[in-house]
């Protein structure tokens, strides 16, 4: 009889290969690129916009699938993605990347957005990683100049959240509607974080390996506070704004944080980094629910939000197996597999292939939100999948 170890790789494994990469294969449009949107009920929106989230994650999800997997369609599928992005979202006047274009690639929102930079050099490190390919790279090095020389703040340190597309300020910087407009945030510095450190693996500059450790030393003095909840939205000084408690970045600053560290090969580095990644899993854990899913957020009115969202329960799971792997926390590895059985009951679409978006609290799926589309992407749970099946 098989363990329940044995059977989570098996079932995650199986999830990867038959439920999320095979729905991503089918949006490859054969003009180029992917298609930008999939209603929940899968209709595909031929004419929605293609943003550079999206885009971007799909060159890293094909890439980091084939360097663990070794299957040439993952490699097919980033190289078509990549292809597309370098052609139509990098701004060849300016610098950076564009937020939005067209389905035919036009430039449609051409604002320069820290996060979409570092989500671009994330995925271009990747598929270097995979094909030696001198020009992701190239590129990649170039939007790492771009966000040094334009986004950074040499007086208060960090970056700045967003700039016009000549790289000139913005009024309104926010990421989403669900963020407010700030000078600088958590969410954007983690993941300029995460692709600062992919890039390093490839290209180990020592300019870029200070720029990753202050980004840690930003994360553990900055952005967590002392109950080790990650704060939100910052000013410009650094002074904090109101905001409220995202469970799910806590959990995946916890993991996320140490493997940047990792990366660095600096044993001084992952020894300070190691109590602040304790602390945030720690915290992120507090919006642990009884089914052994994950709730949404705290409001900042101090009410919750239930919802079940994809990429906080698929961060659970990573996040606590951190916890079990690099923190001894033996129980941790029961909070990653209830996380799973939660995922595997309520959010994989057996029939459909990817998962849900949410389930709300009332125990059905949100339906309103797209299956693909500007954030709904393959990133989260394809890394998942990969660190489950990477961390025994």
């Amino acid at each position: 009889m098989k363990s329940r170890t044995e059977l989570f790789l098996e079932e995650v494994r199986d999830n990867l290969t038959s439920n999320i990469l095979p729905y991503w294969l089918r949006l490859k449009d054969p003009r180029g690129g992917f298609y930008g949107e999939v209603s929940a009920d899968g209709t595909v929106q031929y004419d929605a916009p293609r943003g550079v989230i999206l885009n971007a994650r799909l060159i890293w999800s094909f890439s980091a699938a084939y360097a663990a997997l070794k299957d040439s369609q993952y490699l097919v599928a980033a190289v078509h993605a990549r292809d597309w992005f370098l052609d139509h979202f990098c701004d060849h006047k300016y610098g950076g990347v564009y937020w939005s274009v067209t389905p035919e690639g036009e430039r449609l929102d051409a604002k320069k957005q820290l996060y979409a930079q570092g989500f671009a050099i994330y995925g271009l490190s990747e598929l270097y990683k995979v094909t030696k390919d001198d020009e992701a790279l190239k590129a990649a090095i170039n939007l790492y100049r771009v966000v040094e020389k334009h986004f950074a703040d040499p007086v208060n340190g960090g970056y700045i959240e967003a700039l016009a597309r000549d790289f000139s300020p913005l009024e309104d910087m926010s990421l989403s509607a669900h963020d407010i407009n700030a000078d600088k945030t958590m969410n954007s510095h983690l993941h300029v974080l995460e692709a600062y450190a992919n890039l390093y693996q490839v290209w180990p500059d020592p300019s870029l390996k200070e720029a990753v450790e202050a980004l840690l030393d930003i994360i553990g003095t900055r952005v967590m506070a002392p109950s080790g909840h990650l704060q939100l939205y910052f000013k410009r000084d650094w002074s904090v704004l109101p905001g409220g408690l995202s469970y799910g970045h806590d959990i995946e600053t916890s993991w996320l944080a140490l493997e940047c560290a990792f990366a660095l090969r600096d044993a001084d580095v992952v020894n300070r980094v190691r109590p602040w990644a304790l602390a945030m899993g720690r915290a992120g854990n507090e919006g642990l629910m009884s089914d052994g899913s994950m709730r949404y957020e705290q409001l900042p009115d101090g009410s919750f939000d239930d919802s079940r969202q994809w990429w906080v329960q698929a961060e659970t799971v990573v996040g606590n197996l951190w916890l079990w792997k690099y923190h001894s926390d033996d129980a941790a590895f029961e909070r990653a597999l209830a996380c799973w059985y939660y995922i595997r009951k309520h959010l994989v679409d057996p029939h459909g292939g990817e998962w849900w978006w949410a389930v709300i609290p009332d125990g059905s799926l949100d339906l309103s939100q797209p299956k693909a589309g500007f954030w709904k992407c393959p990133y989260h749970n394809t890394r998942m999948c990969l660190q489950v099946l990477s961390v025994f």
